[in-house]
């Protein structure tokens, strides 16, 4: 299977405003109807429909930070265990941020040379789309919203990842082939949990792995959960990475975090603590995985 990015995946895109098929066209991607999309020239695409929001996307400072912190490799064991998990192509990620994630399920796969090994990166942000062109080859970068009808074909895609990201079982469904899987990420409680009260970050629901699992209960089924666990030990400039990457970014000042970052001992020492959870769907041909 070629590593060809947004031309490798256009087969699988769907037109956000009548869902019909997607082919380039001149320097624009376009369906059959006259819908029309340029290409970014940062090499991603923007599929918004009408009712599409982008205002919940990262800003540029998460972006960036989020690059930093994945980068210099922390989240590497979550990163392995997601990748051993996604067994299929093409790999949809919805909330797909710099591609991180995407990109380790994809150089996975690409061992395999009968694999299909296409990856197709969702995410509000502009900025995030940006990043994802970039993570690996393969990765086609999309804009758009999902909270909205997602821009893909019925029944294309082989494994869906969504790592601490919005999802609609929905759509998550309906785009997902015959005896395809759902790889999800969810924190656990302890998750960061060295951090949170210090520095006013966002604590983590009880529940949250139940209530993934009710979300799909009929639609699909789970068939595996991991937990990722290690003890992180991390400098200040990676805290405040972490931080600024993160939702609680949207609610801290930018001084105040400095200067709770700038009383943390070095190095800070933080766990990471997150569940993986697999979701599949049954071949109607014969109800196996």
């Amino acid at each position: 299977m070629s590593r060809s990015g947004l031309d490798g995946v256009l087969p699988l895109l769907a037109c956000p405003h009548c869902s019909q098929g997607m082919t380039r066209l001149d320097g624009v991607v376009g369906c059959p109807a006259g819908h029309r999309f340029d290409v970014a020239r940062q090499g991603h695409l923007s599929l918004l429909g009408s009712r599409s929001r982008t205002d919940t996307g990262d800003s540029a400072d998460m972006v960036a930070a989020r690059g930093d912190f994945l980068g210099a490799g922390h989240y590497r064991p979550l990163a392995d265990a997601l990748a051993r998990r996604a067994t299929a192509g093409p790999v949809l990620e919805i909330g797909a941020g710099t591609g991180y994630y995407l990109a380790a399920v994809l150089q996975r796969l690409a061992a395999d040379p009968a694999a299909d090994a296409r990856g197709l990166a969702i995410d509000a942000s502009r900025y995030a789309a940006r990043r994802a062109v970039g993570a690996d080859p393969a990765i086609g970068s999309i804009v758009a919203d999902a909270w909205s009808r997602l821009p893909v074909r019925d029944a294309v895609v082989g494994t869906v990842l969504s790592v601490f990201a919005p999802r609609d079982p929905g759509e998550i469904v309906r785009v997902l082939a015959p005896g395809g899987r759902v790889v999800v990420a969810t924190p656990e409680p302890d998750h960061l949990a060295e951090i949170r009260t210090d520095l006013g970050l966002l604590t983590v629901d009880p529940g949250k792995v139940e209530r993934l699992a009710d979300s799909f209960d009929g639609r699909l089924r789970l068939v595996g959960r991991d937990e990722v666990r290690q003890l992180m030990p991390l400098s200040r400039s990676d805290v405040d990475a972490l931080v600024r990457m993160g939702p609680s970014a949207r609610h801290l000042a930018a001084d105040r975090l400095a200067e709770s970052v700038a009383a943390l001992p070095e190095p800070t020492f933080v766990t990471l603590a997150v569940s993986v959870s697999v979701f599949a769907a049954d071949d109607p041909v014969d109800g196996r995985l």
